[in-house]
């Protein structure tokens, strides 16, 4: 089935409810009545069906539920009705409404002149020539029908349905990324928590795990219902009910309902905002931001003016907020609607204004190349793809071809990381530092990775590479050693050092990974290299990463018996008097002491 969402719009008493009643023969919103029924609600409040299309109405009777209901659907509507008395005329609630609807980007718009049948032929003529004068102004919409009614004319009211079951669907784009404000939330005795909303992107399966923004937390799907109708999978533009499992804490209408790592949430975003009738935005002003259902207090830093009409800006809220790129959004002001835009920057990015701004004029024109080559810059230490869905609404394959058309970056794909190719070139003097200092080194890609958290695999790789081709390091089982060196038996000379280090540590050897990366090694290498001085009885390992001396631990085994002969017994209070060392060797000491079959212990004391 074809599904098409239409807000609706229009002044107050120009004849809305009625005409909506008399489309679908549903009045007003009966939600106590839903709720009694089960899980089965109305819920975009009312639809019609014909010929394989359902037309699914979000009615927004006043001002207030415009604002609040309408912006969720802003990616899911395909058009918008908008009801004009014939007789009024547009009026300033109405204006506001198209004003909106420009901002929000609804294209398709159908007007039906209603109360018809109590004006003239010539009257509803003007009325026509006006409102296209109007709309002509808002660059964003477009009339796709005028179409006089009256609800006593049933012709009239079939023209209005014929017209509205032939609107094209809105092209969106999609990249199958789940995402859902939630519009309502209650629960049902039986069923659980339902909550209801638009589909903005991709699709929701029985028996799917979501994740809950603001929460922070999983949720399981247990039923779904789109339009009276259980259903196994619901689809972007559907309005759907949701009836969730697991849920252990409560949900309230603005959270976002998506898939969990797709997207994070910030306390600040940059957007490019258009103010309507003649508004102005102030530098430092505190307004209510409202994006898909939510609405949050927000404070509104221009950039560059103290006051606008439009252009760009930071937003800062006081709770996290999950938006992502050119996702539009409404401003109000004491109530009113003064402006509205799209979010540009949904990543707090710390980039002083100098860069910020070209940034933001490239994100405002999708020229995502430029984009790419600003951060790139400003993330010298690898730029992520990652989260390419939430920053550019690009998939990672769509962010990999953008990538491709830059000159001088290194691309790991596999890993999602873009670097300027100047960060090779210290990469490898960085490699070259290391071989330099310490003639016997032996790493791998891995271990660069694990001493600079902010390098790749496949950046280490082919660094490396570019080492070993111009001959300062030869590679032998994925382990590189410098050129030079011509000692064949390099196993022996590391099992030799970690010993040493071990020995002199006494009785707090550090952990083998600070003993490999001070010598440089690689982890498999040094591992080897503990199990055969393990094997040799000259090192003993009392747990996970805790390695010891052989002798020195036998030292400490009869100096413990000494203690226990002394005082009659020995605890970790007593230990700690006789050795200040840290809890967890006191722990593993008197653990392996357990081991001896002279040794007994009584509750947290070891006697003899």
């Amino acid at each position: 089935m074809k599904h098409i969402i239409v807000g609706t719009a229009g002044h107050i008493d120009h004849g809305k409810t009625a005409l909506i009643k008399a489309l679908t023969g549903f009045e007003g919103d009966t939600l106590k009545e839903e709720q009694k029924r089960g899980i089965t609600i109305e819920l975009s409040f009312s639809n019609m069906e014909q010929n394989g299309i359902n037309v699914a109405f979000i009615d927004v009777p006043g001002h207030e539920k415009l604002v609040k209901n309408m912006i969720a659907g802003a990616f899911g509507f395909d058009a918008s009705l908008v009801v004009v008395d014939a007789k009024e005329g547009l009026m300033p609630q109405t204006k506001e409404h198209l004003e909106i609807l420009n901002l929000l980007k609804v294209k398709n718009i159908v007007i039906a002149l209603t109360k018809a049948d109590l004006v003239d032929t010539p009257t509803l003529k003007a009325q026509e020539k006006v409102v296209k004068s109007y709309i002509k102004e808002l660059k964003n919409l477009n009339i796709y029908a005028i179409v006089p009614t009256s609800i006593y004319d049933k012709n009239s009211i079939q023209n209005l349905k014929n017209t509205i079951f032939t609107l094209p669907k809105q092209l969106k784009k999609s990249n199958n990324l789940f995402r859902y404000y939630i519009d309502r939330s209650f629960s049902i005795r039986g069923a659980g928590v339902v909550v209801t909303g638009t589909i903005l992107d991709g699709e929701l399966n029985i028996g799917d795990r979501i994740f809950i923004s603001e929460l922070q937390s999983q949720a399981t799907v247990k039923n779904l219902q789109v339009h009276e109708k259980d259903v196994s999978k619901a689809t972007i533009s559907q309005r759907v009910a949701i009836n969730l499992a697991n849920i252990k804490k409560p949900i309230q209408k603005g959270m976002l309902i998506t898939k969990k790592g797709y997207i994070r949430g910030f306390n600040t975003i940059d957007i490019y905002f258009e103010s309507i009738l003649n508004h102005k935005i102030h530098h430092n002003s505190i307004v209510n931001f409202h994006i898909g259902t939510k609405q949050i207090e927000a404070k509104i830093l221009l950039y560059n003016q103290k006051k606008a009409s439009s252009g760009f800006a930071k937003i800062e809220f006081k709770e996290k907020v999950y938006a992502i790129f050119d996702e539009p959004f409404i401003i109000t002001f004491k109530n009113r609607v003064i402006a509205g835009g799209k979010v540009l920057n949904a990543i707090n990015e710390p980039l002083k204004k100098r860069k910020k701004l070209p940034l933001l004029e490239a994100l405002n024109s999708k020229d995502f190349k430029t984009a790419f080559e600003i951060l790139i810059d400003a993330h010298k230490k690898g730029f992520g793809l990652i989260s390419s869905m939430q920053r550019f609404n690009l998939s990672h394959q769509e962010a990999l071809d953008v990538a491709k058309e830059i000159d001088n970056i290194f691309i790991d794909e596999q890993n999602l990381v873009i670097y300027p190719t100047q960060t090779i070139e210290q990469l490898k003097n960085y490699i070259k530092n290391i071989y330099t200092k310490n003639q016997y080194a032996m790493l791998s890609a891995k271990s660069i990775e694990d001493k600079l958290k902010w390098v790749s695999p496949n950046l280490a790789q082919v660094t490396l590479n570019m080492l070993e081709k111009n001959g300062f390091l030869t590679k032998e089982n994925n382990i590189y050693k410098k050129s030079d060196i011509k000692e064949d038996n390099l196993e022996k000379i590391i099992e030799d050092k970690i010993y040493t280090i071990l020995k002199n540590d006494n009785i707090t050897p550090q952990a083998p990974y600070n003993i490999y990366d001070s010598l440089d090694i690689d982890k498999k290498l040094g591992d080897n290299a503990l199990k055969s001085l393990t094997k040799a009885k000259k090192v003993t390992r009392l747990s996970h990463n805790l390695f010891i001396d052989t002798l020195t631990l036998t030292n400490l085994m009869q100096k413990l018996r000494e203690i226990i002969k002394k005082d009659g017994y020995i605890d970790i209070s007593m230990f700690k008097l006789y050795y200040p060392i840290s809890r967890k060797y006191l722990v593993a000491y008197l653990e392996y002491l357990d081991k001896f079959s002279d040794i007994k212990k009584e509750g947290n004391k070891r006697l003899l």
